[in-house]
């Protein structure tokens, strides 16, 4: 079974409505959930923003944030994904920034992708974000940090049911 698929069969066995905030995978997660046959009740909505400027219109992301920790940050992920969920009726989110290459940026390595996963669970918030580098060209950067967002959104929602925040 695809990540798709098995994202949204957990989607549905948990009564879970996702929107995504993405930065550098351009919205190939909502994307991918989509071609799933009946995920349309499951997706709320995709936001793209690439710009600062965007991503602080649109998902209210602190100008602060950005330039204290730059836009390939934990924390603006955690801006994003907040921002995100608290725009739309969802009751999870993914977000996603970072630099696909090939070149550094800022002194932050090529694929490098900041993630964040939020949830709304007993009228609580949990929000959890991690960093990671993958390697390749552009296209297989964005294609595995497509995936490996999807791949953790089980995990990171079974700790915000289990009532556990993140450790950052």
């Amino acid at each position: 079974m695809s990540i798709a698929n098995e994202t949204v069969k957990y989607l549905r066995d948990n009564n879970l409505v996702v929107t995504t905030a993405e930065s550098c995978t351009a919205g190939k997660i909502v994307t991918l959930l989509s071609e799933v046959e009946g995920s349309g009740e499951f997706i709320e909505c995709g936001y793209v923003v690439y710009s600062p400027q965007a991503k602080q219109r649109v998902l209210h992301v602190s100008a602060q944030t950005i330039a204290t920790f730059n836009l390939t940050s934990v924390q603006v992920a955690s801006e994003m994904v907040t921002g995100a969920l608290r725009d739309s009726t969802a009751n999870a989110a993914i977000a996603t920034t970072g630099i696909l290459g090939p070149d550094d940026v800022d002194g932050i390595p090529a694929g490098t992708i900041c993630f964040a996963w939020a949830f709304q669970s007993n009228g609580e918030c949990y929000v959890y974000t991690h960093e990671h580098q993958f390697f390749g060209g552009r296209c297989q950067v964005q294609a595995k940090a497509t995936d490996y967002a999807l791949r953790w959104l089980p995990h990171f929602h079974q700790r915000a049911c289990a009532g556990v925040r993140d450790e950052a």
